[in-house]
């Protein structure tokens, strides 16, 4: 991230470059990728990634719906208006929402208001555009301080109760959950009916516990503990969850989160997930 993001030290076509060797139809984009940051670029990145074979189906994208300041959560909604545009140049779909940071100063109540107040204003140039937003139950922003106010299930769950549009959804992650100190198969069973895109990833601890984690919270960042494993290796149950993906008519984008130890290691996940969707989704 932090080549594309920060230093720029990684161009978008270096990227597509190395990413098009893996067995993938498609990439997903982060908002804040220092190129995209000029809209002239939006649509030549589009062409390098098209020119590989792929597409771009999804942008992932930060807003930060939970600030009690109303102005504040207001530039929130106008940057997100700007993404689900950016996403439409991409020629992509969905474009990620989330709820924004869990601030000790904010109440629950308060936040699941200013979240789905949030979303509920960005719908409608969505659904102008073609777009469908996707929440995600996210750990925390690599560059937040606080983590995701709707981390825990039934806080996300509320939250999604909330919001009724065919052009919003969920983006689920499950190893998001672990960390939550909850079971991923309990969240799915109870959103499954509501996803349209995943984040196939597996976590683990490099070190301590899930208490020494969350002592971390606060920092900016994710905790230096926190690692993304090899997909397939971790604690999740793939085939559950595309077994009850696959029962309620999910085909849908998958992401792959995974690669901080290399491409080698993030090529035995595309192979795992492109073995497990052919088993589940067969063409």
């Amino acid at each position: 991230m932090d080549p594309l993001v920060v230093d720029g030290s990684m161009t978008i076509r270096q990227w597509v470059d190395m990413a098009s060797k893996l067995d993938i139809d498609g990439l997903e984009f982060y908002c804040g990728f220092l190129e995209l940051q000029e809209r002239k670029n939006w649509v030549e990145s589009r062409k390098i990634v098209e020119d590989h074979g792929l597409s771009i189906p999804m942008l992932c994208c930060s807003p930060d719906f939970t600030h009690p300041d109303a102005k504040f959560r207001q530039q929130q909604v106008d940057l997100e208006k700007g993404w689900i545009d950016m996403t439409v140049a991409l020629g992509g779909q969905y474009c990620r929402v989330l709820s924004g940071q869990r601030r000790p100063e904010v109440s629950r109540a308060d936040g699941l208001r200013y979240a789905a107040e949030g979303i509920e204003a960005c719908i409608p140039h969505a659904a102008a555009n073609g777009v469908t937003l996707i929440l995600e139950n996210h750990y925390k922003d690599n560059y937040w301080q606080y983590p995701e106010f709707a981390q825990h299930t039934d806080v996300f769950c509320d939250l999604v109760d909330r919001i009724h549009s065919p052009h919003f959804g969920v983006n689920y992650d499950p190893s998001n959950t672990f960390l939550a100190g909850e079971d991923p198969l309990e969240l799915l069973a109870r959103v499954k009916n509501r996803v349209v895109t995943m984040h196939a990833s597996d976590r683990y601890l490099a070190e301590g516990t899930i208490e020494d984690l969350r002592r971390e919270e606060d920092s900016v960042g994710y905790a230096k503990r926190l690692r993304h494993g090899e997909i397939g290796k971790g604690m999740n149950d793939y085939d559950a969850i595309f077994g009850t993906l696959a029962s309620v008519g999910f085909d849908g984008w998958i992401s792959i989160e995974d690669g901080v130890d290399g491409m080698d290691q993030l090529e035995r996940s595309a192979q795992f997930l492109r073995k497990k969707m052919q088993q589940y989704w067969p063409r």
